[in-house]
């Protein structure tokens, strides 16, 4: 059984003893796809910890927090890579990466990636509303409840009415959250599209930083 969504949405995910050589520093969104990918892949060399998901909807705290486990971390690793992209840094994220002489995901967040930079670019869907595994598994905890729509609901057509669908990018092929995605396009009043997208850039990059060792 993996990490509990709930605490990965609060509390991210703590480093166990030092044993790897390699460091990576999550969201706590990513922690299931990181852990399959680890256990598929024999990567014992290569330790995880993440910071709370909910972080996604303070994005200005998310660079310091970062920085403090670089600090904190640095001197039991050979290397550390960040498992973020930009996730509305406005580019503060990648700066203090490059001035701490660590390595990130690229992409503008992680819709993106999972999607693969290059096809979700080339889409350019404007009006596109995203949710992956994690997030239709904690769509009121991130989605309903941050933004007052469970006391408020005549907010939704103010928030969601300049968009027209709700693409579920999924990374595992599970009817149950094909369903539970469904039900939140049809809350939001939004067409419904499904994408298994697997782990997009997700795997590759991180294939890349494991052999680097």
């Amino acid at each position: 059984m993996g990490p509990d969504d709930a605490e990965l949405t609060d509390s991210g995910l703590d480093l166990p003893a030092p044993g790897g050589r390699i460091l990576l520093i999550a969201c706590g969104a990513l922690a299931h796809e990181i852990i399959a990918l680890k256990k598929a892949n024999g990567w014992d060399h290569v330790d995880l910890t993440c910071l709370p998901a909910i972080l996604h909807n303070h994005p200005g705290r998310i660079t310091p927090a970062v920085e403090t486990l670089v600090k904190r971390h640095r001197a039991d690793y050979d290397e550390i890579f960040v498992v973020y992209a930009d996730c509305g840094t406005g580019g503060l994220l990648q700066d203090s990466c490059a001035q701490l002489g660590v390595k990130m995901m690229e992409g503008p967040h992680c819709y993106s990636f999972f999607e693969g930079n290059a096809r979700f670019a080339d889409r350019d869907e404007a009006t596109a509303f995203y949710l992956t595994d994690f997030l239709v598994r904690q769509f009121d905890a991130f989605v309903w409840k941050p933004l007052g729509l469970d006391r408020h609901p005549e907010l939704l057509e103010m928030y969601f009415g300049n968009y027209e669908k709700l693409v579920y990018q999924a990374q595992t092929d599970d009817p149950a959250l094909d369903a539970r995605a469904a039900q939140y396009a049809a809350r939001l009043g939004l067409a419904y599209e499904r994408r298994l997208t697997g782990y997009g850039d997700l795997a590759g990059t991180l294939n890349d930083v494991a052999n680097r060792a």
